[in-house]
């Protein structure tokens, strides 16, 4: 799929820059590259922005009309040759969020090479979720998973398939690493070390907080769950992260886990793939790999409700 040719249709349809970045789940100024790029190929402009609206030009109509059409064809070239995507012309391409591409997905990848000792070993990317989703986008990638709590995207296909549980982490020399759980308030001013913006995880614990009407004054953000765990042992700040990130650093006592209150964190992990793909049978087998511990569990299981 056209990268550019998407991002126009989007922006067409929105007629927001903000709203269609917020849709495709990428940057800003992505967006607005984008049409930059396609209005200098054409040497044209497509659409008339100031602080107020965005509009199409009479040229940006044209375009428009016929790039809906486009995108229409890529499903149906897809439909004309699915059976012959069965040739890999290259590896499977994953990207996936780190806490499970880190803590979860090696196990998952070794048990889907054991079904078929001829596959080649997919390439694994880690990125944060939007970053992963950007990737799908561009067609760098053939499947995704994110830790995101997404519900729904104009061109892709979302499917949870696990759900996970994210708790606090204090050092074992926190006062309250004696606790099994603690009431949010008394956490008010501790230094929070939390994942960067963009992550699912982060924007897990921004939506936990904002619904409590918490807002601590000392937040930093790191890019990656090992960094922040290792922060977290050196007394530096306190975490909220996935339960599957810190089993080793609690079973052997460098960490606490700590659960609020009467409070369950929760978050689904989710498979997303292109809303027509010309890999389906590549990653059936991979797909099948992810949901087969959860599949009753999740095989009704519908964001949009």
């Amino acid at each position: 799929m056209d990268y550019h040719l998407l991002t126009f249709v989007t922006v067409a349809e929105k007629l927001n820059f903000t709203r269609a970045a917020e849709s495709l789940h990428i940057t800003q100024s992505a967006v607005t590259l984008s049409i930059k790029a396609l209005e200098k190929k054409y040497n044209v402009t497509f659409l008339d922005r100031t602080n107020k609206y965005v509009k199409l030009t009479k040229a940006g109509e044209l375009f428009y009309f016929h790039a809906k059409k486009i995108l229409s064809e890529y499903k149906e070239v897809n439909d004309l040759i699915e059976h012959l995507s069965e040739k890999k012309s290259r590896p499977l391409a994953i990207g996936s969020s780190f806490t499970f591409g880190e803590y979860l997905l090696p196990k998952v990848i070794a048990e889907y090479l054991k079904l078929d000792e001829k596959r080649d070993d997919p390439m694994i990317s880690i990125r944060n979720s939007n970053r992963v989703i950007a990737q799908l986008l561009r067609g760098e990638i053939d499947l995704g998973i994110i830790d995101s709590n997404l519900k729904s995207h104009p061109h892709l296909t979302i499917t949870p398939f696990k759900e996970d549980e994210l708790v606090v982490i204090v050092s074992k020399n926190h006062r309250f690493a004696h606790l099994s759980s603690v009431d949010l308030e008394k956490l008010y001013d501790e230094t929070w070390i939390l994942r960067e913006e963009g992550s699912g995880t982060r924007e897990i614990v921004n939506h936990f907080f904002q619904n409590h009407a918490f807002h601590p004054p000392i937040i930093r953000s790191f890019g990656s769950t090992q960094i922040i765990k290792e922060s977290v042992e050196a007394d530096l700040g306190i975490s909220i992260v996935s339960k599957y990130a810190i089993q080793k650093e609690v079973f052997m006592g460098s960490l606490r886990m700590l659960r609020i209150k009467n409070e369950s964190i929760l978050r689904y992990f989710s498979y997303i793939v292109p809303e027509f793909t010309f890999k389906q049978y590549a990653v059936s087998p991979l797909i099948n790999e992810l949901t087969k511990e959860n599949r009753q569990l999740y095989k009704n299981l519908n964001f949009g409700e």
